[in-house]
């Protein structure tokens, strides 16, 4: 699988990470069904957006795109997202790039421009057979043929040529490469066909990317790749393409200028933690808009805490027993994401089950073996959520010290004193439970 990664000229907002975990989820759930997976996730180190704050910055390439891809692969591991098995960077493929545009112009698909940049044909790609608009209906009665895009992104009813080696300009500064072509830089179309082909082969399973990528750059992907004829006949570039929707927050699409625009660090800076975010992005289907909210995330981090409320209970009862995992879980669960990864209704199996647990516990029908063979079950589900249990908390010595004083003061049944100690706790955001198993204390 070639899921798009990020173009490294800022940190990832909240709309990235939700395809960045989307792109998680279907590589966790194809290794649970048992699947050998190959990830690769592509760098965009050079392109447009790069090379104007670039310009605006004066700071060297390396330097600036190596601060925002160690950003992101930092984010990554907040989220518990798996890291690709390859993060190819576009300009340490630059001999591959050239070698597939050589052979499109080779095969007539590609021209050079008076400006010295060279661009793909349209017109001369779909007169040799090809389909020009297989994952998006464009309008060719409005096609002029010859009209060239330079830039990476344009309006997406466009139909034009498209770079693939744009020519070195004023703009550009000392950023620039050699070609049979004169000085210049990749498109970013071509970037992503070289380095997935290079990678995985000619033809490969699945690519991944946010639906705002499927015109005209995933289109663009597909004339490329199977226009440079390195596939065997009959073998598509790629067999199954899987876009994420697009993510709204508090109803409106995000925007600096509407302050509703949040990078992964802004809402760990508002008390979340990437374990929370993960789970709010984890609840609605891939191909539905999302509507993220603040108070969404308090909602993540309310059933977070019901969740490893009833695991930390079940995990009590277990002790060391283990168990087979409860295949009635494990069934529903794979049920529902074999549905086109239906991810609602895996977390609907997966809180059915904590309200049955929750049952089985109060009246004590749940035994110490079915309590291991239930943890067991879970562990195997959050191979693919990916939750994980929540960070350990450093309890301070002054909730200690009250703790402790709560302790004697139940000893000696001095139960007033023990009582008054606990709403204490509670007003400084602590919880006391007295279980079979001792004191436990949680923060609020």
């Amino acid at each position: 699988m070639y899921c798009c990664g990020p173009t490294v000229y800022d940190y990832a907002h909240i709309g990235n990470w939700r395809t960045f975990i989307f792109g998680d989820l279907v590589r966790r759930y194809l290794q649970f069904k048992g699947y050998a997976v190959q990830h690769v996730m592509n760098i965009t180190d050079v392109d447009d957006k790069i090379l104007k704050r670039i310009g605006e910055t004066n700071t060297p390439l390396r330097e600036f795109t190596g601060k925002f891809e160690a950003a992101f692969f930092e984010d990554l591991k907040t989220l518990n997202c798996q890291a690709p098995h390859q993060a190819p960077r576009a300009t340490e493929h630059i001999a591959q790039i050239l070698a597939l545009i050589e052979k499109l112009m080779a095969r007539g698909l590609a021209y050079q421009a008076p400006d010295g940049s060279v661009y793909f044909s349209i017109e001369n790609y779909r007169g040799g057979g090809w389909r020009y608009g297989q994952l998006v209906n464009l309008n060719f009665d409005e096609l002029q043929a010859g009209v060239r895009v330079r830039s990476d992104e344009y309006a997406k009813e466009a139909v034009a040529d498209f770079a693939l080696w744009k020519a070195r300009a004023p703009e550009d500064g000392n950023i620039f490469w050699p070609s049979p072509w004169g000085e210049g830089r990749p498109g970013w179309h071509i970037e992503c066909s070289a380095m997935s082909m290079a990678l995985l082969g000619p033809g490969f399973d699945l690519h991944l990317g946010g639906e705002d990528l499927i015109f005209p750059h995933h289109e663009n992907e597909i004339a490329q790749s199977e226009g440079a004829g390195g596939h065997p006949p009959g073998q598509p570039f790629v067999k199954y393409w899987l876009h994420g929707a697009h993510l709204l927050v508090e109803g409106k699409k995000m925007s600096k200028s509407l302050g509703n625009f949040f990078t992964l660090r802004d809402l760990l800076g508002k008390g979340f933690t990437g374990r929370e975010i993960r789970c709010l992005l984890l609840t609605a289907h891939y191909r539905e808009t999302f509507n993220f909210t603040l108070e969404g995330l308090q909602g993540a981090r309310a059933a977070l805490a019901r969740l490893d409320e009833c695991l930390t209970k079940v995990r009590e009862l277990a002790g060391n027993l283990k168990a087979p995992a409860a295949p009635a879980l494990l069934d529903e669960f794979s049920g529902a994401l074999d549905e086109d990864l239906n991810i609602s209704g895996a977390w609907g199996a997966v809180f059915a089950w904590v309200r049955e647990t929750n049952r089985g516990l109060g009246d004590k029908t749940l035994d110490a073996r079915a309590a291991a063979s239930a943890l067991a079950a879970w562990e195997r589900l959050d191979t693919v959520l990916g939750v994980g249990a929540p960070a350990e908390v450093e309890v301070p010595a002054e909730i200690q010290a009250l703790l402790e004083a709560r302790q004697a003061a139940r000893q000696t049944k001095d139960f007033k004193r023990a009582d008054a100690l606990r709403l204490e706790l509670k007003a400084k955001g602590w919880i006391s439970e007295d279980t079979p198993e001792g004191v436990r204390v949680k923060k609020m």
